[in-house]
């Protein structure tokens, strides 16, 4: 009986000396995020962004500046917080990628296959899309997060994102769910979010896209489902495919009401 109740009281100490010490983590991986986004580099990207924004391109010779991203031609505040939304000229859903995209190709005459050779970049250069997407992105500071959802198309990519988050498949029978839809999961030190509620989806969708410091690289949102793709051993899905904006407009409906403080740092 004794021997019984030391076992007990040993589990239990060493139950909270497991409490405290993941407590005592999460405070320390808080502090090193704060470190970073203080030294942060996410300013150089978007002067890049900027100039490529504004630089004539394409067979057409012509700027990105009249490109229309939801709140009329050339205007940049809050067009990013207000994204994916249904585009009329397009008769889809977009999110920020696919509708610049879309600008190359009917602004400065550019060819898909042409615009889309390099979208995600290396240790050595970012590609044109993660520039550009640093640039816009950071028009929408203190602009809270409210995405298209009126237009029936729009209702339609939400409802296939969110059919698309729990959606089990590929190889290893995963969906999004299983990173990201239980309580207490992590990889190695990162603790998973659940990006199905509210109070988790906010600060995400608020801070992409963004930089990486652990590569030392600026990353868009469309790199980020990507890269889980891949993960997931699914096959990568086409760049800007309805698939990944749906996904991108239901983790951001989710968090609506989020002023966006981004680009954001990561780990």
């Amino acid at each position: 009986m004794r021997l019984a109740r030391l076992s007990t009281a040993a589990a239990a100490l060493a139950s909270v000396g497991a409490i405290a010490l993941a407590q005592d983590t999460k405070k320390e991986i808080e502090k090193y995020q704060r470190m970073i986004s203080e030294a942060s580099p996410v300013e150089l990207f978007e002067l890049e962004g900027e100039a490529l924004w504004k630089k004539k391109q394409g067979p057409k010779n012509a700027s990105l500046e009249q490109c229309d991203l939801g709140l009329g031609a050339s205007v940049l505040k809050g067009a990013y917080a207000h994204l994916p939304r249904y585009f009329g000229d397009a008769d889809r859903v977009m999110d920020l990628e696919a509708r610049l995209l879309h600008c190359m190709i009917t602004l400065q005459g550019r060819t898909r296959d042409e615009a889309t050779q390099r979208v995600f970049g290396n240790e050595d250069k970012l590609s044109e899309m993660e520039y550009l997407s640093a640039y816009v992105a950071g028009q929408s500071r203190g602009v809270k997060m409210a995405p298209g959802l009126a237009h029936p198309k729009e209702q339609a990519a939400f409802e296939l994102g969110r059919k698309t988050f729990f959606y089990r498949a590929g190889a290893w029978d995963f969906s999004c769910a299983s990173c990201h839809g239980e309580e207490g999961k992590r990889i190695r030190m990162q603790e998973l979010p659940l990006l199905f509620k509210p109070e988790f989806a906010r600060p995400v969708v608020a801070t992409w896209p963004a930089y990486r410091v652990s590569n030392s690289q600026f990353k868009t949102m469309q790199w980020r489902l990507n890269n889980c793709y891949q993960q997931m051993r699914y096959p990568e899905p086409n760049y800007a495919s309805d698939i990944t904006v749906a996904l991108t407009l239901f983790l951001t409906a989710t968090g609506e009401g989020e002023p966006y403080r981004g680009p954001g740092t990561k780990r």
